[in-house]
């Protein structure tokens, strides 16, 4: 493993966040609360101005409010509780001088830099590491904390925290795997609203060019497409061509529920899918996932930590090797504090972070 070790010892490890939408705010809010090492610099955002970036990460319609933050008078900038971060608002990552900011890590918040050449120009001007909030190809790693970490080398200058429903997903494939061997399986996550649809119904004009995402999100349930049961293989590539799935998008603003159907390799029972799960979630996956034995529903998992909490009573066997199970999650707040937590740990393991 090769470590940069930070110059100035003890030093906090100064971070940049491109995109300051739902999961760019979530990260930053994660960042400044439980990661006194690191120190968030600057964010680059283009709509709206820093008072509009100060704005919406010190109040939030479903996490709630946050501490606070004020514009500068010069609107290049923003202070947390008086503690200020730098602000631009420039398309081109190449336009925003990151390295001369003082970054040395940059959240790539935006969804719209996801191959490796759009990404370059954080590399040329020297950033260390760059963590992408959403699924990449051409072998970049996606991470999912508790499943796959251990592969992440010194070497990786790009690496991505997945999606928030891979990251619900995989921790409960990779028990179900290890101790029933997967044969196939279908997904189905039934996921609260977002950015991309529309509030009433319009033309989308979003890269997916989805007709049901520009029907209102508010009166209806949407299928769409989820890339999350397919990037599975790229964490186990042996499962590659034996899990697909969609999504339906519902008309609340917060709290998922993934349903998995898994063809396993030998009898098992509900019981037994629930101690395996159980097991995992007290022991090697204390964190990541939770099970959960009372009857809860959505909105008791906002601003849920965890990437995923299975719920017990809905685990189902059919015949013997048909496994039914249900696994809520936060979409953003699970999905940022993961942002967060891998941020840190690159941070920790090959810049010389330590708190």
């Amino acid at each position: 493993r090769t470590t940069i070790l930070n110059p100035a010892k003890m030093a906090p490890i100064k971070v940049g966040v491109n995109g300051f939408g739902r999961i760019g705010r979530l990260s930053f809010r994660g960042i400044w609360d439980r990661y006194p090492e690191l120190e968030i610099v600057h964010v680059n955002e283009i709509n709206g101005g820093a008072r509009t970036s100060a704005y919406m990460v010190q109040f939030d319609s479903v996490h709630g409010k946050w501490k606070e933050c004020r514009e500068a008078a010069d609107g290049k900038s923003f202070t947390v509780e008086g503690k200020t971060v730098t602000f631009s608002d420039k398309k081109a990552i190449g336009e925003v001088d990151w390295k001369g900011l003082g970054c040395q890590m940059v959240l790539e918040c935006t969804g719209s830099f996801l191959t490796t050449a759009a990404l370059q120009p954080y590399l040329d001007q020297g950033i260390g590491k760059v963590i992408v909030s959403a699924p990449m190809k051409e072998g970049i790693l996606n991470v999912v904390l508790g499943v796959n970490c251990s592969k992440i080398t010194g070497d990786m200058n790009i690496i991505t925290c997945a999606s928030c429903t891979t990251n619900c997903l995989a921790p409960v494939v990779k028990v179900i795997h290890e101790k029933l061997t997967i044969q196939r399986g279908m997904i189905t996550t039934i996921h609260d609203v977002t950015g991309t649809q529309a509030l009433v119904d319009q033309c989308d004009t979003g890269k997916k060019q989805d007709l049901r995402r520009g029907r209102s999100g508010l009166v209806n349930l949407s299928p769409t497409s989820t890339g999350s049961a397919t990037a599975i293989a790229e964490v186990f590539p042996e499962l590659k061509g034996k899990l697909n799935g969609l999504a339906i998008r519902v008309p609340i603003c917060n709290g998922s529920l993934t349903d998995c159907v898994f063809d396993v390799g030998r009898d098992t029972t509900a019981e037994e899918v629930n101690a395996f799960l159980k097991e995992a979630a007290e022991g090697e996956l204390k964190g990541i996932l939770g099970f959960e034995e009372r009857p809860l529903v959505s909105t008791d998992f906002i601003n849920e930590d965890r990437s995923g909490v299975v719920d017990g009573p809905s685990t189902m066997v059919v015949m013997g090797s048909m496994v039914k199970i249900y696994i809520w999650y936060d979409n953003e707040w699970g999905y940022s504090m993961r942002m967060a937590d891998l941020t840190a740990k690159v941070a920790k393991d090959y810049l010389g972070a330590s708190k």
